[in-house]
């Protein structure tokens, strides 16, 4: 770990989104999405062992540290919308609901029926260290199980309304899955409160991804985040996945937070995803329209692909590898965007077997950590082969650069990097092309890129 966190440091990473660290319904095979006890971070013989998926808590706390001896900053990715994994059942009214429209549940007399829920959480493992609240049925909205008749069904409580600012899709998409949790319910929102505060010190933590946001109605985290920030000393970074192509609706989620928290730019990804299976035919002066990197740059975070989009997922949308370099060029070299790279394109996916990137991405990386500064110029001009400058500032040395990438046949465009870098020659970093480029007196220079590439053009030294 300190080996690995010494390099993440040296190319150029700041940041680590840590997945969720506490107990799983699965136990030691739970990622960490089937949340069951938010304050068992590896400590409590619970649901077959006392270890999660990633390590015990010593071992937990000691990655933290490690990181943090390395100036990287750790994000925990927690989840707030839902549980699994009930310690007992209990009977409760509720009415059924359909999966595909959730506005059409009408509470007329004959759909309200008892069921068996599992909705009581009293974590015999761990008792009342850190916390005594026991979670039941008042503290959820509704279930998907009804344990008595072995029906799988959305099952509303009786009494109980589904939030209304939440994602649109299938008429209300409050409920995703599991037991859903009540943020109406002050003493769940009190024990929420409590337990961000308590994950935030014992874990030293510098912010949150926040999961599955789109299910969750947006003046819970403002409070929440508003909170769990004033207690700490630290102004914890948040970002939230709210899973959507419209860029409209997440700006209207970013107003309704009010500015809160960033967002991951999944329209971005899904310009990504469709040029790299167009065949060379995508029109990539077009490829940031419609972004939130473009339309709300100071609250997009940028990826290429993540764990719900690779092979096998609910959402698969892999960007295919010949993209890759130009995708990842776009949010790692310009100046918009908090960029973040993805753990299977770095390490590689072996059950996918996919290959690591890690050459790839090390070259980019350390681009972004030694070149791309300084003032941008677009040349997002042509169908096919689009680039941009960063004239560099005097605080970098080695600042400024020129990128060209092409989705289809070869090319080259002239582009301006900057008066101060005439009589120079730049030559490309990835090694794409062999030529040297000679910025002229008025610090222009025609650059090349081949087909389906990508070329970083960097001053000799």
């Amino acid at each position: 770990m300190l080996g690995e966190a010494s390099n993440l440091n040296n190319i150029g990473i700041t940041a680590l989104w840590l997945p969720p660290a506490y107990k799983g319904s699965g136990g030691i095979a739970d990622t960490g999405y089937g949340v069951y006890d938010l304050y068992d971070l590896g400590e409590f013989n619970q649901k077959g062992s006392i270890a999660t998926k990633y390590g015990t808590k010593d071992e937990y706390l000691a990655a933290i540290r490690i990181l943090h001896e390395n100036q990287i900053k750790v994000y925990a990715d927690i989840v707030l919308n839902h549980k699994f994994g009930a310690d007992e059942t209990e009977e409760v009214l509720a009415a059924q609901e359909s999966f595909s429209n959730r506005n059409n549940s009408i509470e007329i007399t004959n759909n309200i029926v008892p069921i068996l829920a599992w909705t009581k959480y009293t974590f015999p493992g761990r008792g009342n260290t850190y916390s005594s609240f026991k979670w039941n049925w008042t503290h959820f909205h509704g279930v998907d199980w009804d344990d008595r008749n072995g029906i799988n069904s959305i099952y509303k409580f009786y009494g109980k309304r589904w939030d209304e600012n939440v994602d649109k899709e299938n008429g209300n998409y409050d409920y995703l899955m599991g037991a859903d949790i009540d943020l109406n319910n002050m003493d769940v929102v009190n024990e929420l409160t409590s337990w961000g505060k308590w994950y935030v010190s014992i874990a030293d933590l510098d912010g949150f991804r926040l999961d599955a946001v789109k299910h969750i109605r947006a003046s819970f985290f403002v409070d929440w985040l508003h909170d769990v920030r004033d207690s700490s000393e630290k102004s914890l970074f948040a970002v939230g996945e709210y899973w959507n192509a419209n860029v409209d609706i997440l700006k209207k989620y970013l107003q309704d937070t009010k500015g809160t928290m960033s967002l991951f730019d999944s329209p971005l990804h899904y310009n990504f995803y469709d040029a790299s299976i167009a065949g060379g035919n995508y029109d990539m002066s077009k490829i940031l329209d419609h972004s939130l990197v473009e339309e709300e740059p100071n609250k997009a975070v940028t990826f290429v692909d993540n764990h719900d989009t690779e092979p096998g997922q609910a959402l698969f949308s892999w960007v295919q590898d010949w993209f890759k370099p130009l995708a990842y060029s776009i949010i790692l070299l310009r100046q918009d965007g908090i960029p973040c790279v993805f753990y299977g394109d770095y390490y590689g996916i072996s059950h996918e077997k996919i290959a690591s990137k890690k050459t790839l991405l090390d070259k980019l990386l350390l681009l972004r950590k030694q070149f791309a500064y300084g003032q941008q110029h677009d040349y997002f001009d042509h169908n096919d082969i689009i680039g941009w400058t960063r004239e560099g500032d005097v605080s970098h040395i080695y600042s400024g650069m020129a990128v060209l990438l092409s989705d289809n046949g070869e090319g080259q465009k002239q582009m301006y990097v900057g008066k101060h870098f005439a009589g120079s020659k730049f030559y490309d970093y990835l090694g794409n092309r062999a030529e040297k480029v000679l910025i002229d007196e008025n610090g222009n220079g025609t650059f090349f890129v081949s087909g389906g590439s990508v070329s970083v053009w960097v001053k000799e030294c």
